[in-house]
């Protein structure tokens, strides 16, 4: 499970575009997939923080708050870009931030409100996943870039473990 900040330093370009298309509209957006207690998926909207030291979100008390301190497994995915179908999609484990002082620190610098009962999450990162499509190219394949954490269980199976997978290998 590695954190943005590895992420990013391992693959700073896909980072980059991922950023990008979550914060394509200024805050973060995007949709929260998390696992019900039933097994099935739950997908939300919400505003995730991508910052130098982590991805995060701050989660009111709901369902999805529920699902995340009950079973930590998520998927990310960005809202739709209006001028392409860029898309960006990242998956990993949420666990709370327990850190007084990060949590303050973060609240104030992303104006969360203090009087509103939501607990904050930092997302580490499994899979990461970016498809730009040409808007030239008419309804061609999409150029993907693929990032599996060499550390996740399961990595050493799946192929092009750690490293993006450019179009040709996708």
């Amino acid at each position: 499970m590695a954190s943005w900040s590895e992420f990013a330093a391992d693959e700073p370009r896909l980072a980059d575009g991922i950023r990008h298309l979550l914060q394509q509209y200024g805050p973060g957006l995007g949709y929260l997939a998390t696992v019900r207690a039933d097994g099935g998926p739950r997908v939300h909207p919400v505003s995730p923080v991508v910052t130098d030291e982590g991805l995060f979100c701050f989660v009111i008390e709901s369902p999805k708050r529920r699902d995340l301190e009950r079973d930590g497994r998520y998927a990310l995915h960005s809202f739709p870009a209006e001028e392409s179908d860029d898309e960006a999609y990242v998956a990993g484990h949420a666990r709370p931030v327990t850190d007084p002082a990060r949590v303050t620190r973060l609240a104030r610098l992303h104006r969360a409100a203090f009087d509103v009962d939501w607990r904050l999450f930092e997302f580490t990162i499994d899979v990461a996943m970016l498809a730009r499509h040409d808007a030239g190219a008419g309804r061609g394949r999409p150029a993907v870039q693929v990032w599996l954490d060499p550390a996740a269980p399961g990595a050493a199976e799946a192929p092009a473990v750690g490293r993006a997978r450019h179009p040709a290998a996708a």
